[in-house]
């Protein structure tokens, strides 16, 4: 006995399987807010020249993104990404896009230009570069040696 539905009899749907939502029958259609936008995730990287952040906000536009410096050279990336209109004869089916708050906190180092953040959105993708301070070389001067 096989568990994929005879051609002739329907017409098979890849998705009719939902193994996700076997567990938990009613998550499919709930106005919950789910975590994964809640929690977004930032990557951090380092070049010689600054430290960038990504983060991915697809759907945000700027006004619903802010990026914030506070003392003690703390980055604050945040959003908001509110639930869509419901009508009243709107039927829905799926809910998987999530809506709800994010807030994301980070410490520089010391040689972040703090006065000198960018940021900007394109394609779904938060950029934010802190320039870094040059690090200075020691100058080193001969001295000459009488004798």
């Amino acid at each position: 006995m096989s568990l994929i539905p005879s051609l002739r009899s329907s017409v098979f749907d890849p998705f009719s399987l939902d193994v996700f939502n076997l567990a938990i029958p009613d998550m499919a259609v709930s106005n919950q807010e789910t975590s994964a936008f809640v929690n977004t995730r930032i990557d951090w990287k380092e070049t010689p020249e600054a430290h960038i952040f990504k983060a991915d906000v697809p759907g945000l536009k700027k006004e619903e993104v802010k990026v914030e410096v506070e003392e003690g050279r703390i980055l604050q990336i945040g959003g908001e990404r509110s639930k869509e209109q419901e009508e009243k004869n709107d039927k829905w089916h799926r809910i998987e896009r999530s809506s709800g708050k994010f807030l994301r906190r980070f410490r520089l180092p010391e040689n972040a230009k703090m006065d000198q953040v960018k940021a900007s959105i394109e394609n779904g993708v938060l950029t934010v570069t802190v320039p870094k301070e040059e690090i200075k070389k020691p100058q080193v001067k001969a001295i000459e040696i009488s004798g």
